[in-house]
């Protein structure tokens, strides 16, 4: 095999930086917590839907037409360590811990840009 074909093969097989990242609106201290398999391609994704006006997340989007960019900073928050979690459990180890950090840090109403999951009310839970 060539060196390139060798190194196109070993990026392939490594696996992204994955976790839970948080994206802070430095004027008015408030934060959009997300999580990633791929977190430099998040990281991407959101600047490139935030410039493009495009954002899922409309009150992020406002904040980012007044305030700019500038204003704003990326943040990983914690990582998942690949080696030692097996491959199957990536996705629910990135999602446990999206949970664990929106739990701490409850970036809800003037706190942050993410919406409280709606709760079963325990009638339906039955």
């Amino acid at each position: 095999m060539d060196r390139k074909k060798q190194l196109k093969l070993e990026y392939k097989e490594t696996p992204r930086p994955m976790g839970v990242f948080q994206i802070k609106n430095n004027a008015n201290g408030k934060i959009f917590i997300d999580s990633s398999m791929n977190l430099p391609g998040s990281f991407n994704g959101q600047r490139f839907q935030l410039n493009m006006n495009g954002h899922s997340n409309k009150q992020l989007q406002q904040d980012w037409n007044t305030y700019g960019p500038d204003v704003f900073t990326f943040e990983i928050l914690e990582k998942i360590n690949p080696d030692k979690i097996a491959k199957d459990d990536w996705r629910e180890a990135v999602s446990n811990l999206k949970a664990k950090w929106l739990d701490n840090l409850q970036p809800y109403d003037e706190k942050g840009y993410n919406k409280p999951k709606i709760q079963d009310s325990p009638a339906k839970a039955k």
